[in-house]
């Protein structure tokens, strides 16, 4: 399978970049194919709601760095979005992202049948502070008709290092059995 996997993470060696390291060696071990988007390290600005999908032969009109993501999107098995909770919601890294997905929508693009999954980590003990990530990519999924497979959600991390003293990684690469 081909799996794109969708980072949110300003912090190369953080904690969900730990977990999305162990799902990449798991997934590429089962022989999948893994394309990595790091979005924080991308220039992808925010849907402008123009409507002009694929109108210019490309993705979205505005060209930036999701014209290069969208045709790996669209071949794609799985999508695998990575990130941290910041302020209780989706980084800003990876929310234009999200956002310029409606781009295949509008563009008339076949997308429905693709597995999904989420692997998140934040600093408070409670589950419920993910839920700002969670459910928008659990909606989000069922709006483009995907199969969510599975998420990884690992409270009480911060510093570097941190995921270490929890089984997210484990999660994580346990995760591509489910893909």
């Amino acid at each position: 399978m081909k799996i794109v996997v969708i980072t949110g993470s300003p912090r190369k060696d953080g904690n969900s970049f730990a977990m999305t390291k162990a799902f990449i060696e798991a997934a590429e071990a089962k022989g999948h194919t893994v394309v990595r988007f790091d979005a924080a390290a991308k220039n992808v600005g925010g849907c402008h709601a123009c409507e002009t999908c694929y109108k210019s032969g490309k993705a979205c009109s505005f060209d930036d760095d999701f014209n290069t993501l969208a045709p790996d999107i669209l071949e794609a098995d799985a999508v695998v979005f990575t990130m941290p909770v910041y302020w209780y919601s989706i980084p800003a890294q990876i929310k234009g992202v999200i956002d310029k997905l409606f781009s295949l929508v509008v563009g008339g693009k076949d997308i429905a049948g693709k597995k999904c999954a989420l692997i998140t980590c934040c600093e408070e003990h409670d589950m419920s502070v993910m839920d700002g990530v969670k459910i928008p990519i659990e909606r989000s999924a069922a709006l483009l008709k995907w199969e969510m497979v599975g998420e990884v959600l690992i409270p009480g991390v911060l510093k570097v290092g941190d995921i270490d003293n929890t089984d997210g990684c484990r999660q994580a690469a346990a995760l591509a059995d489910k893909i």
